[in-house]
């Protein structure tokens, strides 16, 4: 077969640069929390590489691309172990772009990653790693493969003529009048991994401490080189889908790049007003939530359009993360406020702002119904299966590490390490960084 080298060489970077997201990640979270928790905190992106990195291959790309069941997930069998998605009878598989589906298998994995690891910021300081595997791995199978399908794969949340955007507005040529938009994982990434934290938050309840001590990040250049990272791994993440090196891509590239923009100064603006600084971790986390905004968006607006959705998820995150002071939960790293506020910000902005079709450039309202159904819906999907899963942990292994652990340093206590050697004055160490004399 004559494949297209230029997608498939674009398609194979947008997957690396989206792998690069989790260590950006684990950088990020490893900031933003105390000194006694980094290694954990990054270890808990790492984890969920390794976890999901193997389930994915086993069942996970099967359940999200597989033959239908119900409309809810691909059946896991079918292209168990990846047999027959990469090659049959001697000859691969052809995926999106014209060339081998193995790249489009490559993509995907990445972001059954990235999503889970997302999680994790919401359980800083004070949970098991042991727990937080098993969870990875239960959490992708059951919550995040199923959403993929439903989205993506052809199911419940697709343009298919059995879906919900059918059922609501009909069809048109065996397919839903007025198609859901998800570029590139509002519900499938933000909003899933958002509402997971939520309820994990709840489950596990609060850092011993929270609202009474202070909590401040312990290493802020680890924050915004975790930021650049996960922006710079984003132009894979929404450029990357459209499955091609094409004019779409670029579309995405520019309105990834002004939505974000735009977002950070909405964050800062709002820190200003509110608190008199504008601070190097409202940039950050600006940042990042210009990039979740304009994910499920990217190929939808425009770049004036993008702006404004990227100042309004700014501003947005900004004012919601101060809600887990007022409602009593402990989202440690804001990924509630971030994620979940920005990602539904994005998915319904797709009906208000989106080219020809959005409510407030003349398109009509069913684009914006279509947007918030599926935004809804995924809401309730992962918060009711997270909540069965966190239940079933929590009254089995357990979720928290012993009060002595949580407050003595969980780096140490679940995986014998610290960040940061803390010596008497005076100390002196020899070549092999043994201690000598005080």
């Amino acid at each position: 077969m004559d494949w297209d080298t230029g997608n498939a060489a674009w398609m194979l970077m947008s997957a690396s640069l989206v792998l690069l997201m989790t260590p950006g990640l684990a950088l990020f979270y490893g900031g933003m929390v105390r000194g006694k928790s980094v290694l954990n905190m990054m270890m808990m992106s790492f984890g969920a590489m390794g976890v999901v990195g193997v389930i994915y291959v086993l069942w996970g790309w099967s359940m999200s691309y597989g033959s239908d069941v119900a409309g809810i997930f691909g059946n896991p069998f079918d292209q168990f172990g990846l047999s027959g998605a990469l090659v049959v009878d001697g000859v691969p598989v052809a995926g999106l772009g014209n060339y081998p589906q193995a790249i489009d298998v490559a993509f995907q994995v990445t972001f059954a990653i990235i999503t889970v690891a997302l999680i994790s910021g919401a359980l800083a300081d004070r949970t098991r790693f042991s727990t937080w595997l098993i969870f990875a791995g239960a959490w992708a199978t059951l919550v995040y493969f199923p959403m993929a399908h439903m989205v993506w794969g052809g199911g419940l949340l697709s343009d298919s003529e059995n879906g919900l955007a059918a059922l609501i507005f009909g069809t048109t040529d065996g397919a839903a009048t007025v198609a859901p938009i998800d570029f590139a994982g509002g519900t499938v990434v933000h909003i899933n991994a958002g509402v997971a934290a939520l309820v994990l938050a709840l489950i596990i309840g609060k850092r011993k401490g929270f609202g009474k001590e202070p909590m401040r990040p312990h290493n802020l250049p680890f924050v915004m080189m975790g930021a650049a990272l996960l922006w710079f791994g984003w132009f894979g993440f929404n450029a990357g889908s459209a499955f091609g090196a094409d004019a779409t891509a670029g579309l995405a590239w520019v309105n990834t790049t002004a939505a974000t923009c735009a977002a950070m100064l909405g964050w800062l603006l709002t820190e200003r007003i509110r608190d008199g600084k504008a601070t190097s971790l409202g940039a950050a986390s600006g940042v990042v939530a210009g990039l979740v905004a304009i994910t499920p968006a990217a190929g939808a607006l425009n770049p004036v359009t993008s702006l404004i959705l990227g100042a309004v998820a700014g501003a947005l995150s900004a004012l919601a993360v101060g809600l887990k002071y007022k409602f009593g939960y402990d989202d440690s790293l804001d990924v509630v406020g971030v994620h979940l506020v920005a990602g539904f910000w994005g998915t319904i902005g797709v009906g208000l702002l989106g080219d020809e079709v959005g409510l407030l450039l003349g398109g009509g309202i069913q684009q914006f119904v279509v947007q918030l159904a599926i935004a809804l819906v995924a809401i309730v999907v992962s918060g009711v299966l997270t909540l069965v899963i966190g239940l079933v942990l929590h009254k089995t292994i357990g979720w928290r590490v012993s009060n002595d652990a949580e407050v003595g340093g969980i780096d140490l206590a679940q995986h014998g390490e610290t960040a940061y050697e803390t010596l008497s004055p005076g100390t002196i160490l020899n070549r092999e960084n043994k201690e000598i004399r005080a």
